[in-house]
């Protein structure tokens, strides 16, 4: 073989062995910040002369300041939300533990002179109520009369309960249900908050009551993702999450499907697998603008709607670029300043409130001029012959020129957002979840999750009191009419009864 032909070959090897090596290194410092850096995305914030010297030389007008809006410190007191108790076969509890007696009569029967009535005897039914931080038993002391003339033996009726032939008092399931799924607080550590309250209670009875809760608070789930799919802007994620048996010591992927309403409701459907057929599945006879991050399932249904719009977001957008920094530093300051000046006039919509014709003309004056010179910017360097397909910078170049039209979509419909930042915060509670409880033993134990969260996180975005919202919603649920059962979702709750919520007997006794 010639030696210049060696030569070429040798220098051919020697150039992709240090386009490897390049490529290893970033993948090396991608996941050292995964494990020692920070995780936030937050820009910093870069000198106004400067970012207006690199904005100019993009071709981009500097976004104005936002305004400062005046701050108060606002003082509370948040109280602590409690736990739960109870045995198979009845309730035990020991000496130390609080008893609060409810008698409960008849006025009919008391109203009768005594010569024409005789207390002979008394009826006790012990529930397990809760307080903030403690426990306590309710007594119910129902009264047995004997009729003098008729010889006929009466008493009072049972109180009613959440739960038939159940010791745990509403108070006691709705607190259940705060503790874990808003507190992140795992049943065994329940438990044994309730051993050490002297209270002897099986841990497989707490299971049982909160599944049997869930269970009652379902149609209020099935009534809130109907008016969900109703919206005309819907934001729509997934996220993992243990559940099932796969096999000896194994437990199944599967995922949450969650999807952002326009009337800030949030629901979590459950499905098995991470399948594009999931999408359809759980957005039905959906007309509108979907807004999601890049996963292809979301483009793909839309393609397979011509009634369905996709929007895409720019943070997943910009997230791509973050990955470039180390490669590119030039460069992907250019992108970010771009990108940033988006998201101050973003800011300055929200300082103004902004809303319909008004935002979107804003956004058509100031960043859709921001959104052009970006794009030119990616041409730009596109054609850039140092610039390799390996290249960082070329995979994040390539993820936002795929979704252009996508990305576009917020410039022209006022009620699209930027980002899907919003329904991120919203499915915060599933990593807890993974942190916490760690998975689901069964997959209907991870749909009943789904729609516990489903009403909770909506009780947040509503700023309604998730422990108030439970206790009267689990009461109502059984005497309210099915056809009405959109009144007991949180948004509709909000107006109609959290004026005036039920109260459980616990708090009742307080007053």
């Amino acid at each position: 073989m010639p030696t210049a032909v060696r030569i070429a070959e040798l220098e051919q090897q020697n150039a992709q062995l240090s386009e490897q090596l390049e490529s290893l290194k970033r993948q090396l410092e991608w996941f050292k910040r995964q494990f020692f850096g920070a995780k936030s995305e937050k820009q910093l914030v870069i000198d106004p002369a400067v970012q207006g010297n690199l904005l100019s030389a993009l071709g981009v007008a500097t976004p104005p300041p936002a305004e400062t809006i005046p701050t108060a410190t606002v003082i509370y007191t948040r109280h602590k939300r409690r736990d739960n108790a109870v045995t198979d076969s009845g309730l035990r509890f020991d000496e130390t533990v609080p008893v609060n007696t409810i008698v409960i009569g008849d006025p009919a029967i008391e109203a009768l002179p005594e010569s024409a009535r005789a207390c002979i005897g008394e009826k006790v039914t012990y529930r397990l109520a809760q307080r903030p931080a403690s426990y306590e038993v309710m007594k119910y002391v129902r009264r047995v009369y004997k009729m003098i003339a008729t010889q006929e033996i009466v008493t009072t009726v049972s109180p009613p309960t959440v739960l038939e032939k159940c010791v745990a008092d509403v108070s006691l399931l709705a607190g259940l249900l705060t503790d874990k799924f808003l507190y992140h607080l795992p049943l065994y550590r329940q438990h044994q908050r309730i051993q050490a309250a002297g209270i002897q209670v099986s841990r497989g009875s707490l299971t049982n009551w909160s599944s049997r809760a869930i269970d009652l608070l379902a149609p209020i789930h099935a009534a809130q993702f109907a008016h969900v799919r109703q919206s005309r802007v819907l934001a729509m994620d997934e996220t993992p999450i243990k559940a099932g048996r796969r096999e000896q010591g194994k437990l199944r992927q599967g995922h949450f499907w969650p999807i952002y309403g326009e009337d800030n409701e949030v629901v979590f459907p459950y499905a098995t697998s991470r399948s594009h057929a999931h999408v359809p599945t759980f957005l039905g006879a959906f007309l509108g603008t979907l807004l999601s991050d890049g996963y292809e399932a979301y483009a793909a249904y839309a393609r397979n709607n011509t009634a369905v719009t996709h929007a895409a977001c720019w943070a997943h957008c910009r997230r791509h670029f973050e990955g470039a920094r180390e490669a590119e530093p030039a460069a992907v300051a250019d992108a970010l300043a771009l990108i940033g000046s988006l998201y101050r006039h973003e800011s300055i919509i929200r300082d103004h409130t902004l809303e319909g014709e008004r935002k979107r003309a804003y956004r058509t004056a100031h960043s859709e001029p921001v959104a052009q010179a970006f794009w030119r910017w990616c041409d730009d360097q596109c054609h850039r012959p140092d610039l390799l397909p390996s290249n960082p910078l070329s995979k994040a170049l390539k993820y936002a020129r795929e979704r252009r039209v996508s990305l576009q979509v917020f410039l022209s419909d006022p009620e699209v957002t930027i980002d899907t930042n919003h329904i991120e915060r919203a499915l915060r509670p599933i990593p807890l979840v993974r942190r916490n409880w760690l998975f689901c033993w069964t997959e209907l134990g991870a749909k009943q999750v789904g729609i516990i969260q489903s009403l909770i996180a909506t009780c947040k975005l509503h700023g309604v009191d998730v422990y108030t919202y439970l206790v009267d919603v689990l009461q109502r649920v059984s005497q309210h009419p099915a056809k009405d059962v959109i009144d007991l979702t949180p948004r509709v709750w909000k107006t109609k009864f959290a004026h005036a919520p039920m109260k459980s007997d616990v708090a009742l006794a307080d007053q």
